[in-house]
């Protein structure tokens, strides 16, 4: 039986993954730099999550083990996040979000890694259309190469950070762990400034760039993880799984929405992206109806 909360529990998740897609936009709509943009992103993120605890009283303490793991993830998030962002500035979102779907083929073949397990067969047949999806859009949108690549790449690093975390958080709470990996994040991208004298007068964001940026660290970062993280209480992980799926498609529907002629492609562009988009979010379904009738024992391999 649902819990009577579900409904509403249900209309935040998807709030929450319809935020997740704005990010593309105001990624867009921030003049500076991609590096500069997560720097501060990760800066104002890791501020309000450290008042939330603050906040609500809760305690900051990890062992030295888990600070170093958080630590180093942030890291993949923050280099995530920058491919993600040079991606948009390379090409469109439109283009950055279908190539981020892309995600699902990656950590089909990343987890199997970490979690000594074999790779389904299943999951061999998505991999298979997500590539041909991907095919399609290089051979359509060949003069968004580069930014093809860097989505592609974002996808890659999601996959990794990704499938850490679903270790991870079997030792720490969701939200401590997004803490320090916003802290890493920022301590790296830092490091990466300080050498190639990112600390200049780029950086300078205008009046219109501080108001995206604080969207951006706070309701699309913090605030949006936090909601996501409390209605996990009581909706299960199918549901949130296939919810996340529509953050490209709430993404590129955004997008169309904020820039118009600008989000446009070609047909065989919209034919890979829908094949990327119908194996992703087609994927948990599958996946759960399998497993459903394996408990029963309808299941036949």
């Amino acid at each position: 039986m649902e819990p009577p909360t579900s409904g509403r529990n249900l209309f935040i998740l998807h709030l929450t993954v319809v935020v997740w897609g704005f990010t593309g936009i105001l990624g867009n709509l921030i003049s500076i730099s991609a590096v500069h943009l997560v720097w501060y992103r990760v800066g104002i993120a890791f501020v309000s999550l450290a008042l939330y605890f603050a906040l609500r009283g809760r305690s900051f303490a990890v062992s030295g083990r888990d600070f170093v793991s958080f630590f180093c993830t942030g890291g993949l998030v923050g280099l995530h996040w920058l491919l993600f962002f040079e991606s948009i500035k390379a090409s469109t979102v439109s283009v950055t979000l279908v190539c981020l779907s892309s995600v699902t083929l990656f950590t089909a073949l990343v987890e199997p890694l970490f979690y000594k397990r074999r790779t389904s067969k299943m999951e061999v047949f998505v991999g298979l259309l997500i590539i041909v999806g991907i095919y399609l859009v290089f051979k359509f949108e060949s003069q968004y190469i580069r930014g093809i690549v860097l989505g592609l790449a974002a996808a890659l690093a999601a996959a990794f950070f990704g499938t850490i975390n679903s270790m991870l958080i079997k030792r720490s709470g969701a939200t401590l762990i997004s803490l320090y990996e916003m802290a890493g994040a920022w301590l790296l991208l830092s490091l990466v400034m300080l050498a190639s004298g990112g600390f200049n007068e780029e950086m300078k964001a205008t009046g219109a760039d501080w108001l995206y940026l604080l969207l951006l660290g706070t309701v699309c970062t913090s605030g949006a993880y936090v909601a996501a993280v409390s209605v996990m209480k009581e909706i299960s992980a199918f549901r949130v799984a296939l919810a996340s799926n529509m953050e490209p498609i709430y993404g590129i529907a955004l997008a169309w929405l904020f820039f118009g002629h600008q989000e446009k492609m070609s047909a065989g562009f919209y034919a890979g992206a829908v094949i990327i988009l119908g194996a992703v979010f087609l994927y948990p379904i599958v996946r759960y109806r399998l497993a459903k009738r394996k408990s029963t024992g309808t299941y036949q391999a």
